[in-house]
């Protein structure tokens, strides 16, 4: 690899890193957030944080990487043009055309890398989450109750006390169970007792051989005392299994082979983030093309509202076909194709002076 080219590599690829770290941390707050909220609700357990969180990220990289990449290459040619080293490599005949060989050695890795997660790891990580939650939600063990320790259950479901629970999380002895529902409080205990779900998914603990004891929260006598030999209880609600003809639990192969509208909008889904990741790193190198003196900032704006365009016009594209607005055979090629036309025709414009209204010529900066 030629000097200049290793030179111009490495400036794009610290670009690419420094600007993906930053959007990384943001996205990881986010993603962390919602996951936090999910568990305060009782959707998620709160033992599948940390495994929970890594899925999720690897469904954010063909979001967030063609974004890192296309302000990363921005940034980095943005300097050059400042420090005035772009003038200097024009001057010795490296025009906008010569930085396609360093721009496509950073970009196509990450063309790759978001083609892969679109297309396999994506999926994959989808499936392997949601089939974690739901056995997860088959434990008690996972949902943050410990033997000897008073518990709150997530979503105000009230307080458990566990004296013995077995290896699985699912048999227990001598509990102790206090909710409150408006005005009035039930506290129930049991010898034994046992975890189960009911048909449609619903989360029960059956109590056995009891007392409860249910009776207003502030004032009043109006308490009741029974005793009973198994009383059902209804934990709170918790994230609902997803269908196994899901779209988005599919692989990509088995999206080809589902004639439902649902499955090509997924498909379709999948395949645009490579191709929106080309076009934009293409459409960096002329947006990047700035004076010495001249602020950059306001082509890093300009970039980051035709990503949210792009982006939002991808979803929007995906809702026609699955509505059956847009034939699946379009699919989302009416963005694409336009997108990278436009792309190259604006790469190989850039550094072109404007064709001379009298004499038609055309000369190379």
């Amino acid at each position: 690899m030629p000097k200049l080219d290793r030179y111009l590599t490495r400036e794009f690829t610290q670009s690419l890193f420094a600007t993906l770290v930053v959007l990384g941390l943001i996205s990881l707050g986010g993603v962390f957030a919602d996951l936090l909220g999910e568990i305060a609700r009782g959707k998620v357990p709160a033992g599948l944080l940390l495994s929970q969180l890594g899925l999720r990220l690897i469904n954010f990289l063909p979001i967030l990487l063609p974004l890192a990449l296309m302000l990363g290459l921005l940034l980095a040619l943005g300097r050059l043009y400042r420090d005035s080293e772009m003038p200097v490599l024009a001057s010795i005949g490296v025009g906008p055309r010569r930085l396609l060989r360093p721009v496509m050695w950073v970009a196509l890795p990450v063309v790759f890398v978001v083609a892969i997660c679109a297309l396999w790891l994506g999926p994959a990580a989808r499936k392997i989450g949601n089939q974690m939650v739901w056995e997860a939600n088959r434990s008690l063990l996972l949902t943050g109750l410990e033997p000897g320790r008073f518990t709150a259950l997530p979503n105000n479901g009230g307080v458990v006390y566990v004296g013995e629970m077995t290896a699985d999380g699912r048999h227990f002895a001598h509990m102790f169970v206090h909710r409150a529902q408006g005005d009035r409080v039930d506290v129930s205990t049991s010898q034994t007792g046992t975890l189960y779900l009911d048909t449609d998914g619903t989360r029960y603990l059956r109590l056995d051989d009891g007392f409860r004891v249910e009776g207003p929260a502030q004032k009043g006598r109006d308490f009741r005392l029974m005793r009973y030999a198994r009383n059902d209880m209804r934990l709170p609600d918790t994230a609902a299994k997803r269908p196994e003809d899901d779209p988005e639990l599919k692989t990509t192969m088995e999206l080809l082979a589902d004639p439902r509208p649902e499955a090509a909008a997924q498909l379709h889904h999948r395949i645009a983030p490579p191709f929106l990741t080309l076009a934009f790193a293409l459409i960096a190198v002329p947006l990047s093309r700035s004076g010495p003196r001249q602020a950059r900032y306001g082509r890093v704006l300009l970039a980051f509202l035709g990503y949210l365009v792009a982006m939002n016009f991808t979803i929007l594209g995906q809702t026609w076909i699955a509505d059956g607005k847009t034939p699946a055979v379009l699919g989302l090629w009416w963005l694409i194709v336009p997108l990278m036309v436009f792309a190259v025709w604006l790469y190989l414009r850039d550094g072109r002076m404007a064709r001379s209204r009298w004499f038609g010529g055309e000369k190379a900066q």
